[in-house]
């Protein structure tokens, strides 16, 4: 994905040079278990994230424009619903704790709305949150998805399974808004 411009931030590609920040912010305990995966253990940890998840993907780096950290990710996770229509993809994100309650996962999240509708086209965008992360459900409500689905489904990297809750919104859906 091409990088992305808001007013706080700066939406741009991974690189293995991000290693030691992603590390900062995906360790805290809080972070990635309510996403479903566990914190990271080291730099090195965050290293292989880097190359095996983000670099191949449509992940971006959320970086905050006022001082150059790097304080979360945002960007598409590769799994396309078609209930609502296709092209379709759903949207990801991740924010360091101490980043928590400052719009910044929305704004991030919009940027990639307007792109993913404006220039590449898609018909449908999708999120979804696990049962009790009432945070990134607030992130799909503030982008204008609603609600679509729910599931039981595996959680593999924590051993577990979940109730996953779904939430989409259309390309007319978007341009009504």
């Amino acid at each position: 994905m091409k990088v992305l411009e808001t007013e706080r931030l700066m939406l741009r590609p991974f690189t293995e040079a991000d290693a030691e920040e992603l590390y900062r912010y995906a360790s805290h305990p809080e972070v990635g278990p309510p996403a479903g995966w566990k914190p990271h253990e080291s730099a090195e940890e965050s290293l292989q994230v880097i190359r095996d998840i983000f670099l191949p993907s449509d992940a971006l780096a959320m970086v905050r424009k006022s001082d150059g950290r790097l304080i979360g990710s945002a960007g598409f996770v590769d799994r396309h619903r078609t209930e609502l229509g296709t092209p379709s993809e759903e949207v990801g994100y991740s924010l360091a704790r101490d980043c928590w309650g400052q719009g910044f996962t929305p704004e991030a999240v919009n940027a990639i709305l307007r792109h993913a509708f404006e220039e590449l086209h898609y018909a449908v965008i999708w999120a979804a949150y696990y049962d009790g992360n009432m945070k990134s459900k607030r992130v799909m409500n503030k982008c204008g998805l609603t609600y679509r689905l729910s599931r039981i489904e595996p959680v593999l990297q924590l051993g577990e399974t979940r109730l996953a809750h779904y939430y989409a919104i259309t390309r007319r859906e978007w341009e009504s808004r």
